[in-house]
């Protein structure tokens, strides 16, 4: 059931720029967000290839999770973009373009952090049109043996995520939050990525992974931490962002999110069946 709740559609007050490099590619990167109309969702515009194409963030556009979340559209693609994503959904942006001259955005500090602040440099405009949210009316889910993730009824939005790691310093991980702005920025927003140095040399032989560094990824080798933590479980909330991005691609929704042991394959997955149900019941 879609509600439209006493709050208005935003977008940016203003362009703003960011240079960087993406986290897999390790490609250099300008990244440029634009005020969009109302109703107009969120764009990204590859503005390095011929006819600058666009790619909706929907996630019909969902065609790859190894690693990170990628949307493909009129033959161009973004890749990596869950923790933008996931800052566009916490600071409750509903309209934006983001053009990009490479195909993976900034990966700044690992996090969300860097994004939400750009939002904030470039201003929240309230727009004049409704902000529809979409209040989960039952149960979905998504098994695999011990890994799962089920979205109920619930009114607001909550995640409740269980991870489970043999490293001998992550071990089992709960974290549960009732997410708003204000707990999001506490809690969740600066949680960086994790990688283990046994992963590193097949990720680079996969492509991946070469903007990484002890900055914007906390990496383990096989006893210890290399990279200073923000949080002693930055694994579990770094998941959570995660989460909120991919989930974002179904735009604003109120429900409580149960996760246990997954990542992108799921998220998508799952929200690739809310949005079968939304089509249907439309």
């Amino acid at each position: 059931m879609s509600e439209k709740i006493q709050a208005k559609q935003h977008t940016v007050g203003k362009e703003v720029s960011y240079s960087g490099i993406g986290l897999h590619s390790g490609k250099d990167v300008l990244m440029t967000f634009k005020p969009a109309a109302p109703n107009s969702g969120i764009t990204f515009v590859r503005t390095d290839l011929e006819g600058k194409p666009t790619i909706r963030a929907i996630v019909d556009n969902v065609s790859s999770t190894v690693k990170a979340t990628t949307l493909s559209e009129n033959g161009a693609e973004v890749f990596t973009v869950e923790h933008l994503m996931c800052a566009l959904s916490m600071m409750a942006i509903d309209n934006i373009v983001i053009e990009m001259s490479s195909p993976e955005p900034p990966v700044t500090d690992g996090s969300a952090k860097v994004f939400c602040e750009l939002i904030e440099e470039a201003g929240i405009v309230e727009q004049d049109a409704e902000r529809t949210v979409y209040a989960v009316d039952k149960a979905f889910a998504v098994y695999d043996g011990d890994r799962y993730i089920a979205i109920l009824p619930y009114d607001g939005y909550r995640i409740s995520f269980t991870s489970i790691n043999p490293h001998p310093l992550l071990g089992t991980q709960y974290f549960d939050i009732l997410l708003d702005q204000e707990s999001f920025k506490k809690e969740i927003m600066s949680a960086r990525t994790v990688a283990f140095t046994s992963e590193l040399e097949m990720l680079r032989k996969m492509g991946l992974g070469l903007g990484g560094s002890l900055e914007n990824v906390v990496v383990f080798d096989e006893e210890k931490i290399l990279s200073v933590p923000r949080f002693d479980d930055e694994l579990i909330r770094h998941k959570i962002l995660d989460a909120i991005g991919d989930l974002y691609l179904l735009g604003p929704i109120k429900a409580h999110v149960i996760a246990v042991k997954t990542g992108h394959a799921f998220n998508s997955q799952i929200a690739k069946q809310i949005q079968a149900y939304r089509n249907k019941e439309a």
